[in-house]
């Protein structure tokens, strides 16, 4: 199967998973395989939250306008020009996927494939109905891929590489499990946004964007800032006012009155306007409905601090010339070339 075949697959799914956006459902005609896999698609978007409550019909919506967005044959073959692909050798690789927010394993199912390898996979049983449907209609619009995708409940077994995401804790036991194989082991990280008081209205808005889009739950998700001291939070929960909609869901509610139980009882210091708790924590994983926050004294300092820490940040937002940053609003919109932890999975991939 030739590499432009495997784009020309996954140009069609772009095609076809356009049909569902934030915005509304609206069926193509023209969209390949309607009459197989529309309804299938409608049924699976629309009982996600049956599954997983984390899973609300809008962020769902948006995961696939966002792929929708990013599988057009022009992206596919900018991000495929970089390597050279027509020479590899099929290898089978387990692909150990999370469940945090939906389809968080796609980009590493999609690289395997459009690399030319085989795939196994070991879906999170979070979010374990999207991605075999894909699986499908990939097989139906492109026979070739049928043999080359398979998906186990088991420990992965047979295979020449592996690619696991995880948790801390779990990343130990890949590494125990899977040292010996070539690897790619992806651990906790989180994203962090750095404030210097002069943004905008408009830019704290957008901030909203990272930091309540999927609940937080995203790796990707804004979970602390970095403001200078004596930095003023009203102007940032007046930007943020319109995301109070998150109280629409219990999942979110529970955790906000859980955690602010929790904090209350032990006598932390919050600031809170109602369904955001600001903590000033050293720590970068802050739990749901609540953001940490740190003070900077000067930006080269800070600088040095997140270099330190760069291990533990997926990503850096705000507008600083100086550090390479994500713009406000855009940590959930990461392009094809745009890899999870900065490690390159398509050379990683090549290089087998």
């Amino acid at each position: 199967m030739t590499v432009e075949k495997r784009i020309e697959a996954f140009t069609k799914l772009g095609e076809f998973l356009s049909q569902f956006q934030p915005d509304g459902i609206a069926q193509n005609d023209k969209a390949v395989l309607n009459e197989l896999f529309f309804e299938p698609f409608n049924m699976q978007v629309n009982r996600a939250s049956e599954f997983n409550g984390w899973f609300t019909k809008n962020n769902v919506l948006f995961a696939f306008s966002k792929w929708s967005n990013i599988l057009n044959d022009k992206n596919l073959r900018k991000w495929t020009s970089s390597y050279n692909l027509s020479e590899i050798k099929p290898k089978k690789i387990g692909v150990i996927m999370a469940g945090n927010i939906p389809l968080v394993g796609f980009h590493d199912f999609m690289t395997v494939l459009i690399s030319g390898h085989e795939i196994i996979v070991k879906q999170s049983s979070s979010d374990a109905h999207f991605l075999p449907l894909i699986a499908k209609y990939l097989e139906y619009v492109a026979p070739e891929f049928k043999g080359r995708i398979s998906f186990t409940d088991e420990r992965i077994r047979d295979f020449d590489a592996v690619i696991a995401t995880g948790s801390n804790n779990t990343a130990r036991y890949f590494d125990y499990y899977f040292g010996k194989y070539p690897h790619i082991i992806r651990r906790n990280r989180n994203s962090v946004a750095v404030l210097t008081g002069n943004e905008s209205k408009e830019d704290l808005e957008k901030l909203g964007e990272d930091i309540f889009r999927y609940f937080g739950l995203g790796c990707r998700s804004v979970s602390k800032l970095f403001v200078p001291r004596g930095y003023d939070f009203d102007n940032l929960f007046e930007a943020i006012y319109s995301y109070r909609e998150v109280l629409n869901y219990d999942k979110y509610v529970n955790n906000y009155d859980y955690n602010k139980a929790v904090y209350l009882m032990s006598q932390y210091q919050l600031l809170e306007n109602g369904f955001l708790m600001l903590k000033e924590d050293n720590s970068y994983a802050s739990p749901i409905a609540t953001l940490f926050y740190e003070y900077y004294d000067d930006k080269k300092t800070l600088g040095q601090k997140l270099q330190a820490d760069k291990e533990s940040i997926q990503c850096l937002v705000g507008k600083s010339g100086e550090l390479k940053m994500v713009d406000f609003g855009e940590t959930q919109n990461p392009q094809l070339w745009d890899y999870a932890d900065d490690v390159d999975t398509m050379k990683f991939l090549q290089d087998l």
